[in-house]
């Protein structure tokens, strides 16, 4: 048996950890060392860093604003991620059972990913969401719906579920992939054996491609969980000026009050508190993570 070249292991793998380590072991540690911490600037030396104990902490879950932002992501999170889901595995089922032209659907439906997140967003504000000559108004329009034509989609009271809805949009053709490589793992003797045996198309998604998807469900879970607590951009869009109680997600919060982006008045940097909401979401991925895996377990076929 060939003994390990210990040498060319380092050689190999040497830039790789280093890179980790640098890129994201170093700001990750930092950022948990700093959430402890009384931070004005996040330039400012360690020097100047004031002891704070779980200070930053209590002060994140006494400001309305964050927990509203907390509440947001935890709506986009559930309402959100229930539709995606539910319209990635519908496409995903239906793209692997025979359709033809399957490559261009695949290609349509995949493409909003490849779009910038800003030309997409301000697609649907200007032209989809506008109440004179948008999509949605000429629409209801054509059947009749003029009262309804005329709804201002991005007024405070319908704001977030029209941001939910266009950010969703663009969100199903990424979990759509990861449904198909999933099923396309299964077995076709096990849909042959089930057609052989009477089973509908209801039965064999229930009794075959269901239970064989539970990895992949378990990491489209997660996905959706990451993408979520990263939401930024789209709140940034549908609020463009200042922080909105109906689109502020903590990444929002956390820009706001580490490099204070609104216009509308000065805002105290407090880059501690930021700090303490990354490590929150941080903790809030790592939930899930552990949540999912004992939730869905790890049973599928073997194939």
């Amino acid at each position: 048996m060939l003994k390990p070249n210990k040498p060319m292991i380092i050689v190999f793998l040497g830039p790789a950890v280093l890179c980790y380590a640098l890129v994201f072991l170093y700001p990750t540690l930092r950022t948990t060392v700093m959430s402890f911490f009384a931070v004005e600037s996040v330039s400012d030396s360690i020097s100047k860093w004031a002891f704070n104990g779980i200070g930053n902490y209590k002060k994140l879950f006494l400001m309305p604003f964050f927990l509203q932002s907390l509440k947001n992501i935890g709506r986009l999170w559930l309402a959100g991620g229930c539709g995606v889901m539910f319209m990635a595995m519908i496409f995903a089922v239906a793209l692997t059972g025979g359709l033809k032209g399957t490559k261009f659907f695949r290609s349509v439906i995949y493409l909003p990913n490849v779009v910038s997140a800003v030309a997409m967003g301000t697609m649907w504000i200007n032209y989809v969401y506008n109440s004179e000559y948008g999509f949605l108004h000429n629409v209801l329009s054509a059947v009749g719906l003029k009262a309804l034509s005329g709804t201002l989609w991005t007024s405070p009271g319908l704001l977030f579920w029209s941001m939910l809805a266009a950010y969703c949009f663009g969100m199903v053709g990424y979990h759509m992939l990861i449904f198909i490589s999933g099923i396309e793992q299964i077995p076709r003797d096990y849909y042959e054996a089930a057609l052989l045996e009477g089973a509908n198309v209801f039965q064999r998604f229930a009794h075959v491609t269901l239970p064989n998807m539970k990895g992949v469900i378990r990491t489209n879970v997660v996905m959706w969980t990451v993408f979520t607590v990263g939401f930024f951009v789209w709140g940034q869009l549908f609020s463009p000026v200042n922080l909105s109680n109906d689109t502020v997600a903590p990444m929002n919060y956390m820009y706001e009050i580490v490099f204070g982006s609104s216009s509308s008045a000065t805002t105290v940097r407090d880059t501690g508190s930021g700090a303490a909401i990354g490590v929150i979401l941080m903790l809030i991925v790592i939930a899930v993570f552990f949540a999912t895996n004992f939730i869905v377990r790890n049973d599928d076929a073997e194939v």
